[in-house]
């Protein structure tokens, strides 16, 4: 170790030679060999024909011998050579069971046609997606009572008789009924709903604990409960909670019954029929069917048996249909007509799940709901209400939900008729408002816009009182927006309704129908109707500063405006577009409103803009979401906000007239000043300017673009340093500079380069990328190795002296603080040789049109080489000192690793004909192996790579290196 040191301390005094390039014939040697190709028996993207062939499987040792049919194709397939000529997946295929196999298939062609036979089908909105809407909407501040029954289990002797079992149970059932309950009282709506979850949940224990009279007793418990309406505000919430009850109940009981039909653990398929079914599971599922017979009151026996309808499937074919229409009869006996309308609710619930196909049953069951339907106008009814201080309108949205679900079920996949059916029934009711509202709700949207003139007849008869007629044309309008109405209706039926809505006096009542109406609106009128509407919603919605208490409804139509008018020279030429905009006081609204807008505007707008109506009004909008960030921003939202403001800027465009454009970036920086990634975009769009208007003058710049050009230079010089990312701040300086030169502003290019120099003495150690904090080294030597590639072509300026810049580059990195266990200053030092050797060639291997570099202004001046020659030796020096430095133990594997990547650089821009820089490449060699840590394939590699070029020509003196390199074992 020491003695190669030594040899090598020796040379430092010594020049640098490097090697002349001839970059031409480099770069020939460089190319691929062309081979060419006939087309016509093979092309890339021809389909390989596979054939089945017998092959011979290859022996341990790799014997390649087999034989094979020829395929239609020359080449040979490479899954056919080791794969008997099938492919993969066919081999998978062939070893599967075929008895597994055919199974699978089966079943799942059952499953396809069970898909395509099944009556509800993915386009029928479920109950689950409802509930959650009505107990966010039917809630209550009232003060609400339960009745909690005792289900504590009696005690029985293991010997007892069956007899005296089935009387203990019967004892149960009776002892419930008979008043063994307790009532709590004084509950708020969230103790309510805890408690319902509480019997819930004890229904699952008592089930689970094989206790199912007590979970019998939970469900009649839970299923009385519906009989009480004396927080009558609350009963759509009640009724969800408990039928929550009433099916886990139902689902409990079925899958107990069909688990004690399966044989030999093979269930019965799901379209059994009763025969299948053994007398056990029959027994006990009449068992459940005479329990729930022998409740007492109406309205738990029905809900009960309504739960365990599907188990009829175990005794007849015919069950369910039998059942249905009974069932439908009991509800007759409910005299409260809430109670009995969510009844045929959960009827119909069950009717739909368990037999969709009869529709007859379910249209019977809303038939006698029309017929009692004038109770709701009664004295017991009317009573009630006075009692409870709940008002009419109110009393009859209570409905809705049972009503729109009832008539959902009716409508589904109905024929137009059934529509003509239910107008006419309604017009016998007086044209009920509650009613018509639902049938708009429950038909397809086809056969009301088709209708829309009658329906819009039916409204006008309504009476007013109870139902308003605003929400029945809000339901026709949420109709046309999904389907169109005939066109030479389309005008009258927006004046029928718009004459209704604009005389609303409440503004939420008015908001509501308005934001439904603006998308019938834009769909199929043009932008003077639409101005017309937006005007008249800031009518309504500007005094007391309404719009405050409807910012959804005004997004909503916002969005729909926006939707349907995506040309936007067309949309901000709707006078009231603007003003309509203003009414977002709210500042997250109104930059959420403004996001919206610009992420249509980069979506739809396909060619760049230069309308001055777009620009303004896009620029205020972008100055919205600008001056929305502050301290407490997000960087997530920051970015976001900047990627739509960038968005608009790359749309713009002037044309030829590269000034007005220059005007429009600097208005621009001045706006957007708070967001580091638009002036960024700035930056690149100004340089971007700058190389275009290269490109037209064709590099042959007038007085006037001269100027120009330098305009962009100092704009983006000014705009860098506002800038907080170091290494952002250093790319863009460098790109500038490019940009600079490019355009034969020397002067600029200098300062910009000068800025870089200085800057990077500031590169922190460590820095944040993407929120994690890194290491800046690698960045760092990244962007130098950049910078070095610009300076090659950079021309000393005549101030200053030779090579000004790579010198204060150097002086920058050597007075850098490097990391203790880091080689990259010698990484980099090793990057400047390969500069300065590029230097001294007599052309360089790139230049700048127009700009004459150190190999044309110095002509391969012997003073200039000396100067670069000084420059290597230094830089030998440091890479030299550094390697001593590595001679501890600890660090003597980077030693070899830093040797052999100096010997790299040598034996690639080195002149090895020079015998002193011929010793230092074999010492560097030595050193690299001295220690075993060098990696014996790369060596190997080199060395071939040497012997390969010392038969190229010019290059025999590589012969001799070769014999003085040699590869040293690592024992």
């Amino acid at each position: 170790m020491p003695h190669i040191l030594i040899r090598i301390g020796l040379i430092l005094a010594w020049e640098w030679h490097a090697r002349s390039r001839n970059y031409v014939s480099e770069s020939e040697m460089c190319k691929l060999e062309s081979i060419p190709l006939d087309f016509g028996d093979y092309h890339p993207l021809k389909p390989i024909t596979v054939t089945e062939s017998k092959t011979k499987k290859m022996n341990r040792k790799g014997s390649t011998s087999s034989t094979s049919s020829s395929s239609s194709s020359s080449m040979l397939d490479p899954l056919s050579s080791v794969l008997d000529g099938t492919d993969p997946l066919s081999l998978f295929a062939a070893a599967a069971d075929p008895v597994t196999t055919a199974a699978t298939m089966d079943s799942t062609r059952k499953k396809r046609d069970k898909d395509d036979s099944s009556a509800v089908g993915s386009d029928f909105e479920p109950w689950s997606s409802k509930r959650g809407d009505i107990l966010a909407r039917y809630t209550t501040t009232e003060k609400l009572s339960i009745v909690s029954g005792s289900f504590s289990r009696k005690a029985t002797t293991t010997g007892s008789a069956v007899s005296e079992k089935v009387r203990t149970r019967l004892e149960e059932l009776d002892d419930l009924e008979e008043g063994s309950q307790k009532e709590l009282l004084n509950l708020t709506q969230q103790d309510y709903m805890n408690r319902i979850e509480e019997l819930n949940q004890s229904l699952k224990d008592a089930w689970s604990s094989d206790q199912k009279v007590k979970a019998l007793k939970i469900v009649i418990q839970c299923s009385k409960l519906l009989s009480d309406t004396t927080v009558i505000q609350f009963y759509p919430s009640k009724f969800v909670l408990i039928t929550d009850i009433l099916d886990t109940f139902g689902k409990l009981v079925y899958e107990r019954i069909l688990s004690m039909c399966m044989d030999s653990r093979v269930s019965l398929p799901d379209n059994f029929s009763p025969e299948s079914v053994n007398d056990t599971a029959k027994e006990t599922c009449l068992n459940w069917f005479f329990k729930i017979a022998s409740i007492r009151e109406l309205i738990p026996r029905f809900y009960v048996e309504a739960a365990i309808l599907k188990c009829n499937k175990f005794l007849s074919k015919m069950g369910i249909s039998e059942c249905l229409p009974r069932l439908t009869s009991m509800i007759r006996g409910i005299g409260d007509p809430l109670v009995a309308v969510y009844a045929r609710a959960y009827l119909c619930r069950v009717g739909m799940e368990v037999a969709p196909q009869l529709k007859e049953s379910l249209n019977e069951n809303f038939f006698d709901f029309l017929l009692t339907f004038k109770q709701i106008h009664g004295d017991t009814v009317q009573n009630q209400l006075v009692v409870q201080c709940v008002e009419i309108p109110l009393y009859l949205t209570l409905y809705s939900p049972a009503i729109d679900w009832i008539l959902q079920c009716i409508a589904y996949r109905a024929p137009e008729v059934l529509l003509t059916e239910m107008m006419e029934r309604c017009k016998n009711l007086g044209n009920n408002a509650l009613l018509l509202n639902s049938i708009m709700s429950a038909f397809r949207a086809e056969f009301i816009a088709a209708r829309s003139m009658d329906f819009i007849g039916m409204i006008k008869e309504c009476d007013e009182s109870g139902f308003p007629k605003h929400l029945l044309f809000r339901s026709l309008g949420l109709n046309l927006a999904l389907a169109d109405p005939p066109e030479s209706d389309r005008l009258q039926i927006l004046n029928e309704a718009w004459k209704v809505i604009t005389k609303l006096k409440n503004p939420q009542d008015y908001i509501n129908c308005a934001e439904v109406w603006v998308e019938y609106t834009c769909r199929h009128f043009t932008k003077r109707e639409v101005n017309t509407v937006l005007a008249d919603v800031i009518k309504h919605m500007t005094p007391d500063r309404a719009f405050e208490d409807a910012y959804p409804q005004l997004q909503s139509i916002i969005q729909k405006v926006i939707t349907y008018i995506y040309d936007f020279s067309l949309l901000f030429s709707v006078e009231k577009f603007l003003p309509f905009l203003d009414m977002f006081q709210k500042e997250s609204v109104r930059v959420e409103v403004c996001k919206c807008i610009m992420e249509s505007f980069i979506k739809h707008q396909q060619e760049s803009t230069k309308d001055p109506v777009i620009l303004n009004a896009l620029l205020h909008i972008c100055k919205t979401m600008h001056d929305s960030v502050n301290a407490l921003t997000l960087e997530d939202e920051k970015r976001m906000l900047a990627a739509l403001i960038n968005g608009f800027i790359k749309m713009v465009s002037f044309g030829r007239d590269f000034e007005q454009q220059l005007s429009f970036y600097v208005e621009a920086r001045s706006m957007f000043c708070n967001l580091e990634p638009v002036l960024v975009q700035l930056i690149h769009s100004v340089n971007q300017l700058a190389m275009e208007t290269r490109k037209v003058m064709k590099g042959n710049h007038s007085r006037k673009t001269a100027a120009f050009v330098r305009a962009c230079v100092a704009f983006c010089f000014i705009t860098i340093p506002s800038l907080s990312g170091i290494f952002t701040r250093l790319n863009l300086y460098l790109h500038s500079g490019q940009v600079a030169l490019a355009n034969q502003c020397l002067s600029q290019a200098d300062a910009f380069f000068k800025a870089a120099v200085s800057l990077v003495p500031e590169v922190p150690k460590m820095i944040n990328v993407d929120g994690k904090m890194r290491p800046s080294d690698t960045f760092l030597l990244e962007f130098l190795c950049n910078f070095f590639s610009t300076l090659l072509v950079v021309p000393d300026h005549p101030e200053q002296g030779v090579l000004f810049l790579v010198r204060g580059l150097l002086n920058v990195i050597q007075d850098y603080t490097w990391e203790d266990n880091s080689d990259d200053k010698v990484r980099i030092y090793t990057n400047v040789l390969h500069l300065l050797s590029a230097m001294t060639q007599e052309a360089y291997i790139y230049h700048v049109d127009k700009v004459d570099s150190n190999d044309t202004l110095y002509g391969g001046d012997s003073k200039f080489l000396t100067e670069i020659n000084k420059l290597c030796e230094t830089v030998i020096a440091q890479i030299l000192d550094h390697l001593k430095t590595l001679g501890k133990e600890e660090t003597l594997k980077r030693q070899s690793q830093l040797a052999l990547h100096f010997f790299n650089t040598i034996l690639a821009h080195g002149d090895l004909r020079n015998n002193k820089l011929n010793q230092l490449s074999v010492n560097l060699w030595n050193l690299a192996q001295k220690h075993g840590f060098a990696d014996t394939s790369t060596m190997v590699t080199t060395l071939e790579y040497i012997k390969k070029r010392s038969k190229q020509p010019e290059m025999s003196h590589f012969t001799d290196l070769a014999l003085r390199l040699p590869l040293q074992s690592r024992t």
